[in-house]
């Protein structure tokens, strides 16, 4: 997000994070103060001192507590989660702390879709009771807007849905900034016009984003694990599912038995589904040369800068990646942030926004299913719904 408030002419005063690669990267692509430190150990009091200023004084601050238990992958693991009862959840206590103690004209918080969920939206409950609280020990008017996006919908080459809340200290309410772009649609002249979203622009896609770019041979990339050798007989677009029986592949997999992500691999003509922060040797999305993502494609995707260094090993560079807000959507926020509340303008559009890159070429070529897969041939039962499969049932 720093990066996108950056584009939007904002100046990061002070940047925190817990995770030591994640600061060593920021320190050698900017001049940012930053503390390494977890935020239940980082007081306002030095926050407003690195970054030489007094307590009023921020005009914006921006974080994505840690998400994980607002998550759609512990339902599906466990048909619930922990949610306000895991450790992890308590950074949002740390981030309003942090509100209360700065008092910024605006604040902006990230967190995952599941936070909002009806039914479960505790998490949500709670930012609403401490931002009360803020208003009331300290005489100002935090208003609440919050919406969930979709980056793709904002011109990112990525699925990528999130939650976003803006609180501003005087009342004022936020307008999220309506989406620039949208799905391919059945041609229909009718359909657009009553959707009223023929003004939109395409999707970004994935070829727009990384489509010429060549890893250095160097970065290894090959696929790992005992189902690597099956992805070249998955088509582009498509993830394990095409091997069951509702697909056109073999029947080596039950419905939707695995994660969605598993086998997943990128089409050239689509945006990229969401990058994952720590998967596993089969958890795509996989690039549609059946390898893993290279580093630069990974922050293409993400629209970072373009030219920056990453601190760290593959893993902990993929957990930088995956666990970021998209530079771009973060930059549509802050222009709009900046146009409402601080008087901004702005004569172009973002400045990390990608142009589109044609023509596309066609998908790869297909390969034949390894004779070691075919031990999985048979009847799969589907799976039989969300919270209720074999981890749930052995519980």
């Amino acid at each position: 997000m720093d990066y996108g408030f950056e584009a939007a002419g904002f100046e990061t005063a002070v940047a925190v994070d817990f995770d030591r690669d994640s600061c060593e990267t920021v320190r050698v692509n900017r001049d940012w103060p930053v503390i390494s430190d977890d935020i239940h150990n980082v007081t306002g009091k030095r926050l407003l001192k690195t970054g030489g200023l007094a307590k009023g004084e921020v005009d914006v601050l921006i974080g994505g507590p840690p998400c994980q238990p607002f998550s759609k992958s512990s339902y599906w693991v466990s048909g619930d989660s922990r949610r306000l009862e895991d450790p992890r959840a308590t950074t949002l206590d740390a981030y309003m702390r942090c509100v209360g103690e700065l008092l910024p004209t605006v604040f902006l918080l990230e967190n995952v879709h599941g936070i909002s969920y009806s039914g479960k939206e505790e998490g949500f409950v709670l930012l609403e009771k401490l931002t009360r609280a803020i208003n009331r020990r300290a005489g100002v008017n935090y208003e609440l807007s919050w919406r969930v996006l979709n980056a793709a919908d904002y011109g990112v080459p990525q699925l990528r849905t999130r939650f976003f809340l803006v609180g501003h200290r005087d009342g004022k309410n936020f307008a999220f900034p309506e989406p620039t772009h949208r799905a391919e649609l059945p041609r229909s002249d009718d359909l657009e016009l009553d959707l009223g979203i023929s003004k939109r622009l395409p999707h970004v896609n994935a070829w727009d984003a990384i489509g010429e770019y060549t890893p250095p041979p160097t970065e290894p990339l090959a696929p790992r694990g005992y189902w690597n050798e099956l992805l070249p007989s998955i088509p582009e677009g498509e993830n394990y599912l095409w091997h069951t029986n509702r697909k056109g592949g073999l029947n080596l997999f039950g419905w939707r038995t695995r994660y969605w992500s598993f086998l997943l691999k990128l089409a050239k003509n689509r945006p990229s589904w969401t990058l994952q922060a720590q998967p596993g040797p089969a958890i795509g999305p996989f690039h549609w040369e059946n390898r893993r993502l290279s580093t630069e494609e990974m922050a293409r995707l993400q629209t970072f800068p373009r030219g920056l260094n990453f601190v760290g090993s593959r893993g902990s560079i993929q957990r930088q990646l995956g666990n970021a807000v998209p530079s771009l959507l973060a930059e549509v926020l802050a222009r709009d942030i900046g146009r409402q509340f601080f008087d901004k303008s702005y004569r172009k559009g973002p400045i990390l926004s990608l142009s589109p890159n044609r023509p596309i070429p066609g998908p790869e070529p297909l390969s034949e299913v390894p004779s070691k897969y075919l031990v999985h041939l048979g009847d799969h039962p589907d799976h039989p719904g969300e919270g209720k499969g074999r981890r749930v049932a052995a519980a």
